[in-house]
């Protein structure tokens, strides 16, 4: 495995006990809320494997929820989450799942309100360092670590050129981009990581680009 830094060994700055099972829960839940763009009403989070044997003890309920709130890994309400939300009304369901999944620290999190939801799958590979792999039955590779803007589109000519041609414009460099749809005509996820974070003002022109549907983004 490669290491970019002593930090990518040791872990993030972060409330315990765990790198993998509470740093990276924190940030797989701050995903969720990232690409559903507010707080939550409810949510069913499954745990596979290790996460649904070890979840209680290693306080990876805490952080799943903690992110789902906003907070950073390092928050000091991180271990108060559970409260928080009740206090809330959020209603939150933990599923011990006995589904075979590829990575032993893996969560699926369905979130929504009274009219939207999303469905995204995280797995917590160690450090901290997550990865998203499933949004909405879409497949991808999301790292997490840098920001990115997820494009909901019709696979349609021009789509992919129209969204890179208003990136260039504004000097937004692309690091990483992958596209995947289910068939042929239909709607296809574009993902972009990007070298900085993208203003509002630019994800209004971005909407506004051929064929889109529907624009989200993970800041850093």
């Amino acid at each position: 495995m490669k290491y970019n830094s002593v930090f990518d060994i040791i872990g993030p700055v972060m409330i315990g006990p765990s790198s993998s099972h509470t740093a990276g829960a924190a940030r797989i839940g701050k995903a969720a809320r990232n690409l559903f763009g507010e707080e939550p009403k409810w949510a069913r989070i499954h745990l596979y494997e290790s996460f649904a044997k070890t979840y209680k003890g290693h306080g990876t309920d805490f952080a799943l929820v903690g992110g789902l709130l906003g907070y950073e890994t390092d928050d000091t309400r991180m271990s108060q989450a559970l409260d928080t939300a009740k206090e809330k009304a959020i209603d939150v369901q933990f599923i011990e799942d006995s589904a075979g999944v590829n990575h032993p620290n893996t969560a699926r999190l369905i979130i929504g309100n009274d009219t939207e939801q999303i469905e995204l799958v995280g797995i917590s590979i160690g450090g901290g360092k997550v990865e998203i792999t499933e949004l909405n039955g879409f497949e991808l590779r999301l790292s997490g670590n840098h920001p990115a803007i997820l494009i909901m589109h019709n696979d349609r000519y021009g789509a992919i050129a129209s969204v890179t041609k208003i990136l260039a414009k504004h000097e937004i460099n692309i690091g990483h981009m992958e596209v995947n749809r289910k068939d042929v005509g239909k709607e296809a996820l574009m993902v972009i990581e990007v070298d900085q974070n993208v203003e509002d003002t630019i994800l209004k022109e971005l909407e506004s680009a051929d064929h889109i549907i529907q624009i989200s983004k993970i800041v850093s």
